[in-house]
């Protein structure tokens, strides 16, 4: 195998203003716990470590919010949400429903050139040395294949639920990721939902989306 030193760009469309650049960096933060749970959030702080003013930060916090990210109290200030293993039950009961859709309508809906780019994304999976890829850059390797599927679907209103449902499932995997020894076996299943996907073999997509959605929620409950 090689060695892939870097995953894949975020993928989703981001808007050239400070606040969408904010809005991605802090999210990214809050993803992979660089801001933990129930941290408090200091937008100067934040504004500092970015290059950018305190509005930017504080439009980027009011839309995290709405991502569940985190949390405003009144006369308190803003927080990293926390979690507990009521998230896990909730989030993965609207994942196994949608993520089998997104995959099947890929499958079926999204055009040649995009089936080719998620055949060539499991192709740089495959070459993956899991054995020298730090645990985090997994993750972002899932993510990537998460978002490359949302928007071969086509439907741009299930992406958006599903990035936003996704960000969510993650931050829990994260919170996990030192007593998990299968990471590297979650993200290689990805290689054949995204085949199957490239083939236009929509039963077989659909199927391994959901299965993917139920192991990760077993994966997770198995060392609580």
């Amino acid at each position: 195998m090689h060695a892939v030193t870097a995953a894949p760009s975020d993928l989703e469309i981001v808007g050239t203003s400070l606040a969408d650049r904010a809005y991605v960096a802090i999210r990214d933060q809050l993803i992979m716990l660089e801001i933990r749970p129930g941290e408090p959030i200091d937008d100067d702080e934040l504004a500092r470590s970015l290059g950018v003013g305190r509005t930017p930060v504080r439009e980027a916090l009011k839309r995290l919010e709405g991502d569940r990210l985190v949390v405003t109290y009144p006369r308190r200030g803003t927080f990293a949400t926390g979690m507990d293993i009521t998230d896990l039950a909730h989030i993965s009961e609207i994942r196994v429903q949608l993520e089998p859709l997104a995959a099947r309508r890929a499958a079926g809906h999204a055009a040649r050139h995009v089936r080719d780019e998620l055949d060539q994304l499991a192709v740089r999976i495959e070459e993956l040395d899991v054995s020298r890829a730090e645990r985090d850059e997994l993750m972002r390797w899932d993510l990537a294949v998460h978002r490359s599927i949302y928007r071969a679907a086509g439907n741009p209103h299930l992406e958006d639920v599903l990035v936003r449902y996704d960000n969510l499932a993650t931050r829990i995997f994260c919170l996990f990721l030192d007593r998990l020894p299968t990471v590297d076996q979650h993200v290689g299943e990805h290689v054949g939902l995204l085949r199957a996907i490239a083939a236009g073999d929509a039963d077989r997509a659909e199927d391994l989306a959901r299965g993917h959605v139920v192991g990760f929620e077993r994966t997770i409950r198995a060392v609580l």
